[in-house]
Parts: structure tokens; C-alpha cells; sequence
């Protein structure tokens, strides 16, 4: 078989898109690159990071949304310990809660950072401890 390579996009349940596109771009950074409208009504939206490596998909569907508060389905890539402590600053200053810098199984991570609907997004280190 083929090697697989990597993730083209992650798709979370939203309950509010327009809501959690303000979070993801405000927390994350994250862009609008795609829109999906469906009879004249926004459902859903592609996200895109500043460097175009990162996919993140949102769909409106409250239900899921709420089933899934409280998990962490997504672990986002930060290349270093230094830019985890960026990262940990960024959120400090956009107000948003966080568990501050833990160690983690391999390398470092945050955690605690939670969407509009409870969905948690940690921050983990592709650098590892030593």
C-alpha cells in the first residue's frame, strides 16, 4: 500500500460556526479559506493556519458539539518548547484559560484551552523532552 501522509483536515461539530470562528481565529489564528453555504446559510467553514500547513474543518451540528464537551479530540503541532511558551504568552493576553506548560508523555503541552462548545485543543510540543 501507499504510505499515508498526514492529516488533509480534522472536521469538529460547532454549535454556532460564525461564534466559533471568531474563537478559532482570535485564539488560534486560524483563517477562513473555504465556506460551505448550504440554501443560503453558512454550516460550515475550512480553516487554514497563516502558513497553510493546518487544516481544522467546522460544521453546525449542536448535538455533537455537545456530546464531545469536556474531550480533547485535537492535539495542534508547536514545533518547540520556546514557541510553546509564545503560544502560552499569546493566550495569556487574548484572556483565554489555559493549564499553563505541563510536561507531557514525549514532549511539553498546554491544555485546558476550550472552543465556545467545551471541545478542548491542546498544544503539544513535536520537540521532545530530552
Amino acid at each position: 500500500m501507499t504510505a499515508l501522509g498526514g492529516f488533509h483536515h480534522v472536521k469538529l461539530p460547532v454549535s454556532d460556526v460564525r461564534k466559533s470562528v471568531e474563537w478559532y481565529g482570535r485564539v488560534l489564528g486560524l483563517e477562513v479559506a473555504i465556506e460551505f453555504v448550504e440554501a443560503g446559510v453558512l454550516r460550515g467553514v475550512a480553516l487554514r493556519d497563516r502558513d497553510g500547513t493546518l487544516m481544522l474543518a467546522l460544521r453546525e451540528e449542536p448535538r455533537l458539539a455537545g456530546e464531545l464537551r469536556g474531550f480533547d479530540p485535537v492535539a495542534l503541532g508547536v514545533p518547540t518548547y520556546d514557541a510553546l511558551v509564545e503560544w502560552s504568552d499569546h493566550l495569556d493576553a487574548a484572556g483565554t484559560a489555559h493549564s499553563g506548560i505541563a510536561e507531557a508523555s514525549i514532549g511539553w503541552l498546554i491544555g485546558g484551552v476550550t472552543d465556545p462548545d467545551g471541545i478542548e485543543i491542546r498544544l503539544y510540543t513535536l520537540q521532545k523532552r530530552g
